[in-house]
């Protein structure tokens, strides 16, 4: 496995998933009912325009063929969520500057999983580029939020629930070669081949994923 299909793992739902759980289940545990409430609300809304811009091209063959765009990238958008409010959280009672560290970090991961999707050819740049600003926009609503919240304890657990997910991640087996499997995966691998021009559809069916 070489460093883009790594980036490009860390994006896959076996490992954003969790890592999202963990953050809700932090919250919880802390109390904040408010931000537990606003992180799962955004962290919806997030995936089910990704997931709505896929069943769109699917069904109907809504898309942007000039820029290969058949919807958001879900390893992307969840990256561009996930990873950059859990170092937020995780650094928050350290100060602001660790803090700030901690969420541009995560910024700088989200990106790298994103430009690595393009890399390993299962999306094309307008698809990663869009998924990445989408996460970002759910992380920038929850930090947004956050920012009016008092002081949040327990900020261990999170990086105890965090850090498992992230070791455990090189030894799954990628989503790529399981991407036939999905009959909604299988069914954007047509899709993509019957709308896109021949740079797309000439990609492996393991490269073209759901999410």
């Amino acid at each position: 496995m070489n460093w883009w299909q790594y980036l490009s793992l860390l994006g896959s739902l076996a490992v954003t998933g969790p890592i999202g759980i963990a953050i809700a289940v932090w919250l919880l545990v802390g109390k904040s009912w408010r931000l537990t409430l606003a992180w799962c609300a955004l962290f919806g809304v997030g995936m089910a325009a990704v997931v709505m811009t896929k069943v769109a091209f699917i069904g109907w063959g809504l898309g942007v063929e000039a820029v290969e765009f058949s919807g958001f990238s879900g390893h992307a958008m969840r990256a561009a969520a996930v990873f950059p409010v859990a170092f937020f959280l995780a650094l928050r009672p350290a100060g602001p500057a660790a803090r700030n560290w901690g969420l541009a970090s995560g910024i700088a991961l989200a990106v790298l999983i994103a430009i690595s999707r393009v890399f390993v050819e299962a999306h094309s740049p307008s698809e990663a580029v869009t998924g990445c600003l989408l996460g970002l926009a759910v992380a920038g609503g929850f930090v947004w939020f956050a920012s009016t919240e008092g002081h949040l304890a327990l900020s261990r657990v999170l990086v105890a629930l965090c850090i498992p997910i992230v070791l455990i991640a090189p030894r799954l087996e990628p989503v790529a070669d399981r991407a036939l499997d999905d009959p909604a995966g299988a069914a954007l691998v047509r899709a993509r081949a019957s709308v896109h021009p021949p740079a797309v559809a000439a990609r492996t069916p393991a490269e073209k994923q759901l999410y």
